[in-house]
């Protein structure tokens, strides 16, 4: 897959790079050594003509891109329509509709059978226990997931249909994905870590008719009784008068029993003993997966799909309300994965590609499922945590499997920088290329450890800004190409127009801060809210008609550089400033003895608002006022007298959903002493709020 007009180039990337101060504002620092740049990735001038070209003329940029898949019939009428504007319509969006394929086909088929690919290995699969591994080939997982596609045939699931998955990362949650994918029904993914009520709430809003669990599986130390929280969801929906007739168990925890370790995408038995899980069973609704598998053929001819016929629901949550169930389509969703997979990774076919998130989440589905296997990847399939059985665990993988390009989040690695460089430094990570980051902005300081710890100073890093409602990079490096400045995304990917907005809805020139929106829809872009066209209308498109509202605040520097400030919800008023709650953050952070940061605001009878922020230390170090006072010395240096806390509280933990995002609704809840805090059901650690709550500040109001 080549970019239109772009054939190899060669050079070296990086120039004059810069470090960002707090909240993005950069100043000079020495470059690392240079990074080659890869024959694919275009030059800095060639990158930028064509995202001029990506933009002015989308229809034959993504037109070009469109002819490296299969479509068992072309698109017959515009390769592109849609409204932006909500005073003149309904809000739509049709990338080449009328086109006909199955992504599942291109992910697998196509690999196996065209491009020869059957005896690669697609993943890597390493369990919770150190030592529990297996690994699957692209013909071996084509064949699985045919089967499993005759299974849910076979259980009366059709095209359209909805399917919730609720399962760990093991091999079978990407085989249940792709198979409803093969068949044209929607997945609807819900991360393991959910509570059952979370389970329940998504399954009744696209009711869904079959669900797909797993017996338990362990998180580090914890054991997670899954199939127990899976049949609480279940019994809350036959008491909403929404019975779910079919739901199929895999045995994961109980796979010893089967003697199935060495088959193709089984996990091995687990290592780690289990006594006492009890695993109830519902006569009539519970099936085995094994079982099932057993009986299933192993051919399954796909479902042909509209490139505008839906793929998938996911489930993102607001800081208030409803889940949104976002919708993605077949044929613009796998256009757009594929080719950011391949530009901002620099894809080569040598490459063993890990992206640590949770298959739950949209980078799940971009980056460990969709977009690498789109590319004939290799990858990196796991299930624990960073820290079991200790600190060390990334790196002991990424040697382990000569991991290339590692993409993970901010939080994981604020949390490994906790424990210092020794879990990094004393292994090899010779192989590393390419480093990612994905979820929120990242302070400079943490970029910093993670390129000169992790990366050894000869990685480039790409900070990817993106959302659920994107389906992929928007704002973002290319490896080797872009000037590097920590913090900031950088530059638009191809066929992405941002601007930037003043309250009036003005765009704003040059150096600007304000409202992030996008102009014109990619490929990727969301089509709509499951069951609720009107909340996607309302929640992306009535603020500023004719723009894609992402809801962050930017700021956009000199050199064009785009910086996320935050959530505008996260954007506080101090004495008639806006204040950026990830500026104040950077600039906490950057004090060796914090290790974390989250600030909100706390109504003040003068200033209108106030800072309240939480900081968690590095070990080795404790709080007391000397620590207070210097933290807010450094926050009048980094930003300014107006900047200044009026509270900080030692925060030992702080609440953080269990994709890691730290929940700043809760957090100004804590600050105001309100003990009214709503829905915490996806909080990881909910006694982190009550200590919290105890050893809160005194305040004023």
């Amino acid at each position: 897959m080549g970019l239109p007009e772009e054939r190899g180039r060669s050079g070296s990337g990086s120039r004059g790079q810069e470090e960002a101060g707090a909240g993005g504002r950069a100043r000079s620092w020495s470059p690392p050594p240079e990074v080659s740049r890869s024959a694919h990735v275009p030059s800095l001038q060639r990158y930028r003509e064509l995202h001029r070209r990506s933009v002015e003329e989308p229809r034959e940029f993504w037109g070009d891109i469109a002819k490296e898949f299969y479509w068992k019939t072309p698109c017959p009428g515009p390769f592109l329509r849609y409204n932006f504007d909500v005073t003149k319509g309904k809000i739509f969006i049709e990338w080449m509709k009328g086109a006909i394929t199955n992504i599942c086909y291109n992910v697998l088929d196509r690999n196996v059978h065209e491009k020869k690919l059957g005896d690669k290995v697609a993943f890597y699969w390493e369990g919770n226990e150190p030592g529990e591994t297996t690994q699957i080939t692209y013909h071996e997982l084509l064949v699985q997931v045919c089967q499993f596609s005759n299974v849910l045939r076979k259980q009366g699931i059709r095209k359209g249909d909805r399917v919730a998955i609720y399962m760990p990362m093991i091999p079978e949650l990407v085989v249940a994905m792709l198979a409803c994918a093969r068949i044209g029904a929607l997945h609807s993914i819900v991360f393991a870590g959910f509570s059952s009520e979370s389970l329940c709430e998504r399954i009744l809003d696209s009711s869904c008719s079959l669900l797909i669990t797993t017996d338990a599986f362990y998180r580090g130390e914890k054991l997670v009784n899954l199939k127990e929280l899976a049949d609480e969801a279940l019994q809350k929906c036959q008491e909403k008068g929404f019975p779910v007739r079919c739901c199929i168990v895999v045995k994961h925890l109980g796979r010893a029993e089967l003697g199935m370790g060495d088959s193709p995408s089984q996990s091995p038995p687990i290592k780690r003993p289990c006594p006492g899980v009890q695993i109830s069973w519902n006569q009539g609704i519970d099936l085995w997966w094994h079982e099932l598998m057993q009986e299933a053929g192993d051919e399954c001819e796909p479902e042909w799909c509209d490139a505008e016929d839906p793929l998938f629901i996911l489930y993102t949550s607001g800081s208030t309300g409803k889940p949104k169930g976002v919708v993605h389509t077949v044929g613009g969703y796998m256009l757009y994965v594929a080719t950011t997979f391949k530009y901002v990774f620099d894809f080569h076919a040598a490459d063993v590609f890990w992206c640590t998130a949770d298959i739950g989440w949209i980078t799940g589905h971009s980056y460990v499922t969709y977009g690498p296997l789109a590319n004939g990847a290799t990858s990196v399939l796991f299930e624990g945590i960073p820290t079991y059985p200790d600190a060390s665990r990334l790196w002991n993988i990424v040697d382990k499997y000569k991991v290339t390009k590692f993409y993970t989040a901010p939080t994981a690695i604020r949390l490994l920088m906790k424990f210092g460089d020794e879990p990094v430094t004393k292994h090899s990570r010779a192989s590393l290329q390419v480093l990612g980051t994905v979820g929120e902005p990242i302070n400079p300081e943490a970029w910093l450890w993670y390129h000169r710890v992790v990366g050894a100073q000869r990685c480039p890093i790409v900070d990817t800004f993106w959302q659920t409602e994107t389906g992929g990079h928007m704002l973002t490096p290319l490896p080797g190409a872009t000037p590097m400045k920590p913090g900031s995304a950088t530059y638009p990917f191809f066929g992405v127009a941002p601007a930037i907005l003043n309250e009036s809805g003005e765009e704003l020139e040059g150096e600007a801060e304000g409202y992030l929106v996008f102009k014109q829809p990619w490929p990727g872009i969301m089509r709509t809210v499951y069951g609720n066209h009107e909340r996607f209308e309302t929640t992306y498109f009535k603020k500023f008609p004719g723009y894609y509202v992402t809801g962050d605040g930017c700021r956009r520097d000199q050199d064009g550089y785009y910086w996320i400030t935050g959530r505008i919800d996260d954007m506080l008023n101090v004495s008639g400033h806006l204040l950026s709650t990830a500026e104040v953050e950077s600039a906490l952070v950057e004090h060796e003895a914090v290790a974390e940061a989250a600030v909100v605001g706390h109504p003040h009878p003068v200033k209108g608002e106030c800072l309240y922020c939480f900081v968690t230390l590095c070990d080795g170090h404790n709080f007391s006022p000397k620590l207070t006072e210097e933290l807010k010395k450094q926050i009048r240096e980094k930003i300014g007298p107006i900047a200044t806390p009026d509270y900080i509280q030692n925060a030992p933990g702080l609440p953080k959903t269990r994709s890691g995002k730290i929940m700043r609704r809760v957090l100004r809840k804590i600050a105001q002493n309100d003990h009214d805090l709503g829905d915490t059901s996806t909080v990881a650690d909910p006694s982190v709020i009550s200590h919290l709550f105890s050893h809160r500040c005194l305040t004023i109001q």
